[in-house]
C-alpha cells in the first residue's frame, strides 16, 4: 500500500474507501472479516484504477521470479 499510495495516503484510504467488490465495506473493516489480503489489495487496485504493471509492487510475482 505505502509503495503504490504514499503513508498517509494508503492509511487514509485502507480505513475510509468503500469497496463495493467487498460488500461494501472499507480495506480495514474486510481484513478484519477475514477477506484474504491478496483479495483486498486486489480490489484496491482495481476499484482505484492502478495499472496492472503495478499490482505487484516492486516484486514480479513469484512466478515470474521462477523462470
Amino acid at each position: 500500500m505505502r509503495d503504490e499510495f504514499g503513508d498517509g495516503p494508503a492509511q487514509a484510504l485502507v480505513r475510509s474507501h468503500v469497496l463495493g467488490a467487498l460488500d461494501n465495506r472499507t480495506a480495514e473493516e474486510a481484513l478484519e472479516a477475514g477477506v484474504p489480503p491478496r483479495q483486498v489489495w486486489q480490489a484496491l487496485v482495481k476499484d482505484l484504477d492502478v495499472p496492472e504493471s503495478r499490482w505487484w509492487g516492486r516484486d514480479e510475482p513469484s512466478s515470474k521470479r521462477r523462470k
